[in-house]
């Protein structure tokens, strides 16, 4: 059950944070008050993500008690994610040179996990 509950707060807290630096990139202006106030007025919300990303690495620890699978998991995850953004706010497609690095990356993940 800690898997689940890991890679659930480790996708909404991940997922958080880069829609709110992907709203920032294309909506704020990037004048320093204008980008002040808008972190300013944003703390809330990091504060949730990052909550949720601390409890699941956490989580990750408690299932799998090895940091660095639960940390490589969570940058690939984060990846991803931004992939995602990056297409949802940019229109940006992914290269095949993108998904072969995610490849790599995943055959990282599987030598890490190994022992």
């Amino acid at each position: 059950m800690f898997y689940l509950y890991s890679l659930a707060l480790l996708f909404g807290g991940l997922t958080g944070i880069n829609f709110i630096f992907s709203y920032q990139s294309k909506h704020i202006d990037p004048h320093f008050w204008t980008t002040v106030k808008f972190q300013l007025m944003m703390l809330p919300a990091f504060l949730v993500t990052n909550l949720c990303i601390r409890y699941g690495v956490k989580f990750g620890m408690k299932a799998v008690q090895q940091l660095g699978f639960v940390l490589v998991t969570a940058k690939c995850m984060e990846i991803l994610i931004s992939i995602w953004m990056g297409y949802l706010f940019l229109k940006e497609l992914p290269t095949w040179r993108t998904w072969a690095g995610l490849c790599i990356i995943a055959v990282g993940l599987v030598l890490v996990k190994q022992k």
